[in-house]
């Protein structure tokens, strides 16, 4: 009974709009809805191919990607490898608010801090660069979005490593200790072995998103001269399907992306499955 509203919610939500990936194959009419249009078949798919922003597009998102994807998957674990080193529970528990807390501030609230600290002018950050404006430089765009990720949601994602390493038997420690273990081998030998399996899940469910980078943090980010290296998917299927209509195309674009997805999940899971006996499916 505790399970039907999430089994609700995601049908609703996740499943029912599968119906309309049909129109990734239709050329979609409004007054025909759905159901109707022209079949086209891969039409749509050769012209995003066939786009000459699609490789820009797909380096972009990739690079954005993979950075977030590796300095944010990280830098948790770091983080919480260290916080269960404090012994105080008052002071663990300070810091551990402290870092949670950005992970609650709204997306629009992040990018105007990073817009006021890095202004040229005025902004703490911006003043030690002179004159160039850090959020118009197209080489800086990326290192700002992951920084700002890692720096937002560490401390959130770190919660569920830090309730893995609670579940070590302290007998362990104290053997290790008898054994002559500092902090280093305490951490080596108990704790990462530990959170292994948990790093394993996460790794492969982070997987299934290699090519889904957020819309609304770059949307607010964007401008006419870092577009060049912020144009994503995720931004250019918005533009399509909102801006200019052509919502058989975006559709396209973005069943192409969760397919592309899909198959990095699925060989993500395979090889954790062969090399460590960790799936999730």
């Amino acid at each position: 009974m505790f399970v039907l509203p999430s089994i609700f919610f995601v049908v609703l939500f996740a499943y029912v709009p599968m119906y309309g990936v049909q129109l990734a194959f239709k050329d979609f009419d409004f007054t025909k809805g759905l159901t109707g249009g022209k079949f086209v078949g891969w039409m749509y798919f050769q012209k995003f191919f066939n786009d000459p922003l699609f490789v820009e597009i797909i380096v972009n998102t990739f690079r954005i990607s993979m950075w977030t994807l590796v300095m944010g998957f990280i830098a948790p674990i770091v983080l919480a490898l260290l916080i269960n080193q404090i012994g105080s529970s008052k002071i663990k528990g300070f810091v551990q608010t402290i870092t949670y807390m950005p992970h609650f501030i709204s997306t629009v609230v992040m990018v105007s801090i990073l817009q006021i600290f890095l202004s040229p002018g005025t902004g703490l950050l911006g003043r030690f660069f002179g004159k160039t404006s850090l959020m118009g430089d197209a080489n800086a765009f990326t290192p700002i979005y992951w920084i700002s990720e890692v720096w937002q949601h560490a401390g959130w994602n770190c919660i569920i490593y830090l309730a893995a390493l609670s579940s070590v038997d302290l007998a362990l420690y104290e053997a290790a200790r008898i054994d002559g273990a500092g902090r280093l081998q305490l951490i080596r030998y108990v704790d990462i072995p530990t959170i292994m399996p948990t790093v394993g899940v996460l790794l492969i469910l982070n997987m299934g998103s290699v090519l889904g980078v957020g819309f609304e943090k770059i949307w607010l980010m964007q401008n006419t001269l870092n577009i060049g290296a912020s144009e994503v998917i995720a931004t250019y299927t918005y533009r399509i399907g909102i801006l200019d209509n052509e919502f058989s195309y975006s559709t396209a674009i973005g069943l192409f992306n969760a397919i592309v997805n899909f198959v990095f999940l699925v060989v993500a899971n395979a090889i954790a499955k062969r090399a460590s006996n960790t799936s999730i499916f």
